[in-house]
């Protein structure tokens, strides 16, 4: 009894396997036709794009036309953009175009042969259809977030190009322009002078040569057109695997600063080339940049050895070979004295007078300029320092002669400052004028004598006598000093307005002496000379 019960349970147990293994398989076949049929190509064939053309007129197009037409940006008609995308990517589309009329039927594909273009000319019409052979059969779906940013990304990059200030196009290994931002179509329009609005690719190329160098500007002109001004742009290219890209930058204010540069820096030369004074600048490399001819004059160097461009050294050794440069004791103390001249022209601190062996005199300058370049200037101050000694010598001669005079003189200036006096003055007084410190005045002067006299008004005179302008006459005093001597003191007015005071001691006293005196203004007794 218990074989039939066991018989039922296997049974039973064997029912119920099969119906749970049924089930895993109902449950897992779904999923896996689902997982197929996502990416599984679209049910038919995608839909072609066909475009009816009345000469440049669009008269018809399928919905893929129309799709293609409006995902081709920049301006124009149907047939500009069209013609302009085509262009890109089909080499010679518009040579082949123009003789359909004649041919009657045309086919071309690009060089990868995935885009196929087919042209039937009927009668007055013009019929295109392009096709996009890698993706016949391809019809794959497409997820719509991603479909959504990459449609984003490109919106961005096309309104970041449209927008660019810059001339941006690209050229194939021929030299024609497949592409150009909206900033070249702009320019190609201003440079068109037929008047018309309305471009046609390919466009023409702005720029005859702009140069196929990568990463090496050169720069171009846009030759003026209908009264406007040259523009100037530093051209740049950048060689990719189907063409080239070009960047034009505009450079029209460099273009001006740099001429204004050249007019100043020939201002400059014309003003240096008439300047006495060498001039010679160097750069921060101490290479010679700048020199006049008075530089040439001057050091006997040659213009060809300065339009060298020679270092600072290679030029203070040529100095120093034509003997235009102090003689030193030995070539390495010179060597120094060098370095220290440019270490201290750069701090603008070198200023030196060189008295040089042939008997010149140059006046050697050294001063910092801008960006770490140093200017020296040398003049020639021979004669201004052979009439310096001269001046000194007649100077001292004078002064000899006037120390000689056994009376006491000294001389005040308009403004009432000792500008000369003798050794007997220097001796009467007991000063030396040369060795005070600042002016001696007048009032100093006369301060002294009182200190050294007794008590007599003509001190006074003498003070308003000297600084007086006017009613200017030569006139005697007697001063007694506190030792009893006896000076004659003789105030005599000079030319220019100096005055001379000359004292005289006196050997024979005379309790009594007349004596003309300068007649102060406003005095009551003016009306004669004053009786002592």
């Amino acid at each position: 009894m218990a074989t039939p019960l066991m018989l039922a349970a296997v049974v039973v147990a064997t029912s119920i396997a099969a119906a749970l293994v049924a089930l895993l398989l109902l449950a897992s076949w779904p999923i896996q036709g689902r997982r197929r049929t996502a990416f599984a190509p679209a049910e038919g064939p995608l839909e072609q794009a066909v475009f009816l053309f009345d000469d440049q007129e669009l008269v018809d197009a399928t919905g893929a036309a129309r799709a293609l037409l409006g995902a081709i940006p920049g301006p124009g008609s149907e047939w500009a953009r069209l013609s302009r995308y085509l262009c890109q990517r089909l080499r010679g589309f518009d040579a082949e175009m123009r003789s359909l009329a004649e041919r009657g039927e045309l086919a071309l594909r690009d060089a990868s042969g995935d885009l196929r273009v087919r042209a039937e000319w009927l009668g007055q019409l013009a019929r295109l259809t392009v096709t996009d052979l890698s993706a016949e059969g391809q019809g794959v779906l497409v997820d719509a977030l991603s479909h959504k940013a990459q449609e984003a990304e490109l919106a961005a990059l096309r309104d970041t190009l449209a927008a660019a200030p810059v001339l941006i196009w690209r050229t194939n290994d021929d030299g024609a322009v497949i592409w150009a931002n909206h900033a070249y179509l702009d320019a190609v329009a201003e440079q068109r002078d037929d008047g018309e609005d309305t471009l046609t690719w390919p466009v023409p190329a702005l720029f005859p040569d702009p140069g196929t160098a990568v990463n090496t500007p050169r720069r171009q002109m846009l030759p003026p057109v209908g009264g406007r001004v040259a523009l100037w742009f530093d051209c740049h290219g950048q060689r990719l695997p189907d063409g080239i890209v070009h960047f034009a930058l505009p450079a029209d204010a460099a273009v001006k600063a740099e001429a204004s540069l050249r007019e100043f820096v020939q201002t400059l030369s014309k003003t240096f080339a008439h300047l006495p004074t060498g001039l010679a600048i160097f750069d921060r490399q101490r290479q010679l940049a700048l020199f006049n001819p008075a530089l040439v004059d001057l050091t006997g160097a040659g213009v060809e050895f300065l339009s060298a461009r020679p270092t600072l050294y290679a030029f203070l050794d040529r100095l120093r070979e034509r003997h235009v440069i102090p003689e030193p004791k030995d070539y390495a103390t010179w060597r120094q004295q060098m370095m220290d001249l440019e270490k201290q022209a750069s701090c603008g601190l070198y200023e030196e007078t060189w008295s040089l062996p042939s008997g010149q005199t140059y006046h050697v300058v050294g001063r910092p300029h801008p960006d770490g370049a140093v200017a020296f200037l040398l003049e020639d101050i021979t004669a201004e320092i052979t009439l310096t000694r001269r001046f000194r010598s007649e100077i001292e001669l004078g002064q000899a002669v006037v120390d000689t005079v056994e009376e006491a003189i000294v001389v005040f200036s308009p403004a009432g400052e000792l500008i000369l006096s003798n050794s007997a003055y220097d001796a009467l007084w007991g000063v030396e004028p040369q060795l005070t410190l600042g002016k001696v005045t007048v009032v100093d002067s006369i301060r002294r004598w009182q200190d050294l006299s007794q008590p007599d008004p003509a001190f006074g005179d003498i003070r308003d006598f000297v600084l007086a302008l006017e009613d200017r006459a030569e006139w005697t005093a007697d001063l007694r000093l506190l030792a009893g001597d006896m000076l004659g003191c003789r105030i005599v007015p000079l030319s220019g307005g100096a005055t001379l005071v000359a004292f005289a001691r006196q050997r024979v006293a005379r309790p009594f002496r007349r004596r003309a005196r300068r007649i102060r203004r406003g005095d009551p007794m003016a009306a004669g000379p004053a009786v002592v």
